[in-house]
């Protein structure tokens, strides 16, 4: 019972978010588009608060206080938005005839997103590295994400044979989630003391409104029959690839950091920065852009892999990293 509990605690979310898609793939009438639970309304409600209150969180001192390491800042920006997608568009092109294409672009939709927040600064503190170079890169990289991952999905999903319109994408990403994020910015002195008193309550906001979209998107991709056309292979070959991307990229991000003479603090904000990809900002972005795509479910799930395994791995490489001497 005391494990049981222990693990709950531990992995808690990532059970929600399995529990969601698999009773969006069993039950799908009541979270589907027309269901009685109005998730498509819910969860682009919710969505907008979740970033009205990432507005108001985000401090300006902590990102004032890593301004100045621009080499550090150049380095993760680029790993995020440069080497994920260069990896994830020679993907798309290899993979074409092995693996579905709303599964490749979904793939591609991953190297396409900025980098998590959360889990890096965490990590990068765990670990003892640069914690305020980490703070800026993960909160930028997420600003930047709401205008380059559009732009980067929009040049894909034209070569593939779904174009999406570049502005319209953008308007729906400004408007679901920047206006919101810009509206905390500016109203964050007056609520301060109110979001201090319910930390706990936000993140399960913040947390419940993925697990809402998650369950919507299985929901619809089912009603769709999008999964009958999927084999336990396909599945399974997914899951190795978005391993060994995982791998590429931390190798990568290791090897080049030391080349260019980073010291241990500043490598390890690099690593964790620059390998990681937002489940937070993916699934609303997704949401934006792609709401009402019956294999959206299918699309989502690259990154929802990936946000797993970069939580296992990356927590066994900052426990390695903080017993260094």
């Amino acid at each position: 019972m005391h494990s049981t509990k222990n693990f709950l605690n531990k992995h808690g979310y990532m059970v929600c978010i399995v529990g969601a898609a698999v009773l969006g793939l069993l039950i799908p009438g009541p979270g589907g588009t027309g269901g009685i639970l109005h998730l498509s309304t819910l969860t682009y409600v919710g969505i907008m608060l979740v970033f009205f209150l990432h507005g108001a969180n985000l401090s300006p001192d902590k990102l004032k206080a890593g301004f100045t390491q621009w080499q550090l800042h150049l380095f993760v920006q680029l790993a995020t938005f440069v080497l994920f997608p260069i990896i994830g568009i020679g993907i798309f092109m290899v993979g074409r005839g092995w693996l579905p294409n709303d599964m490749l672009l979904g793939f591609f939709y991953l190297c396409a997103l900025p980098s998590t927040i959360s889990s890096s600064v965490a990590m990068t503190a765990l670990a003892r590295g640069n914690l305020s170079g980490a703070i800026f890169n993960a909160t930028i990289s997420g600003l930047i994400g709401m205008v380059m991952t559009p732009m980067l999905m929009s040049f894909v999903m034209a070569k593939s044979g779904h174009p999406i319109s570049l502005l319209s994408a953008m308007m729906d990403v400004m408007i679901q989630l920047m206006l919101p994020f810009a509206a905390g910015q500016m109203l964050r002195r007056p609520l301060l003391t109110l979001m201090a008193r319910n930390k706990k309550l936000l993140s399960t906001l913040d947390r419940g409104v993925i697990v809402l979209i998650v369950h919507a998107s299985f929901c619809n991709s089912q009603q769709a029959g999008v999964w009958s056309s999927y084999s336990l292979y396909t599945l399974a070959a997914l899951i190795v690839l978005t391993g060994i991307l995982l791998v590429i990229i931390l190798c990568l991000t290791t090897w080049s950091s030391r080349r260019l003479g980073f010291n241990t603090e500043d490598e390890i904000a690099a690593v964790f920065c620059g390998s990681k990809k937002s489940l937070a900002n993916g699934m609303p972005m997704a949401q934006a852009m792609f709401a009402g795509h019956a294999g959206m479910g299918i699309f989502v799930l690259p990154m929802i892999i990936y946000h797993q395994l970069q939580l296992l791995v990356c927590s066994v490489l900052a426990e390695r990293y903080a017993n260094r001497r």
